[in-house]
């Protein structure tokens, strides 16, 4: 079978880490294009804009939108209007409206979209997931504090409308307890931390819970120093779970597990093959949805600025 073409828009450093290494590792794609303004991929035809690369490479299959979200609605649009399928970077978009109109859009026009969370694919969560089923949690804490300084260096546009804050690295903790909790969960109480020099949120306490009353918090923070922390912990009746590493690491009952080996974004590529393949399109937009409650919802703290 024939390589799918692939293009990449919005080249930058999460496409340098993974997006560059799964594409090259997956035998359904073919890299052909990159459009962005500021950097490209060796060997591999580059465009300054979306638009420029659309019309001089017709035989594009499928394009990865890796931009900040706040531009992401009309990238893909002009894909899918051009009858290429779409694998948005999480965040899907910057509201919750622009992602139902490309829903719409891709449904008319017969191709792919795929709303990628790359945290569900960590090799512990479907392992929870069917741990879960069988066990239902009783209460859930998720603690998911990066220091904002490493990960997102003079990056201003996290820190604008639309680029979400602390909520760029916490969805991704959303991302997984809304795949692995076998009852839907709704937000109670929310506190959000507002450096008062930024318009996005530094830090945040979450608290939900579900049909069957269970207790889930979330403690969000962008300050850390040193070790990183990236833990769910759930307790059952009968055992107690603790996701280490983002979903890379597992113990229960604390005796760790041994997991499948396979890495997210080789992951999130297979799937996107499967769906191009099987002409259909996933996009749950669960995670997006509590963060938008949470803004919504949330009590709003202004704390020190953030330099």
């Amino acid at each position: 079978m024939k390589p799918l073409k692939i293009a990449i828009a919005g080249v930058g450093k999460i496409v340098y880490d993974q997006h560059l290494p799964a594409i090259r590792g997956n035998q359904d794609f073919e890299l052909v294009a990159t459009a962005s303004r500021n950097h490209t991929v060796d060997g591999v035809p580059a465009f300054k804009g979306i638009q420029e690369m659309l019309s001089s490479q017709r035989d594009i299959d499928a394009v990865s939108l890796c931009m900040p979200p706040q531009y992401r609605y009309e990238a893909a649009r002009l894909a899918i209007r051009a009858g290429k399928s779409v694998f948005l970077e999480k965040p899907p978009g910057a509201t919750l409206s622009e992602i139902e109109s490309l829903k719409k859009l891709a449904a008319e026009y017969a191709v792919t979209l795929f709303a990628s969370w790359h945290s569900r694919h960590a090799p512990a969560v479907q392992v929870v997931k069917s741990h879960l089923n069988e066990h239902p949690p009783r209460r859930v804490k998720v603690i998911w504090r990066e220091d904002v300084r490493h990960w997102h260096p003079d990056q201003e546009w996290i820190w604008q409308p639309g680029g979400l804050g602390v909520f760029d690295p916490g969805i991704n903790a959303l991302s997984i307890v809304t795949e692995i909790l076998p009852e839907e969960i709704f937000l109670r109480t929310a506190a959000l931390e507002f450096p008062s020099n930024r318009q996005a949120p530094i830090g945040a306490q979450l608290s939900f819970t579900d049909a069957t009353g269970t207790d889930v918090h979330a403690d969000f923070d962008w300050r850390q120093t040193g070790e990183q922390t990236w833990d769910i912990l759930i307790d059952t009746d009968s055992t107690h779970l603790h996701l280490k590493k983002g979903g890379h690491e597992l113990w229960i009952d604390a005796v760790r597990r041994d997991l499948p080996l396979e890495g997210e974004y080789p992951s999130l590529y297979r799937h996107f093959a499967d769906l191009i393949r099987g002409r259909s399109s996933d996009v749950d937009v669960a995670p997006l949805r509590h963060v938008a409650d949470a803004f919504m919802l949330g009590q709003h703290v202004v704390t020190d600025p953030f330099i």
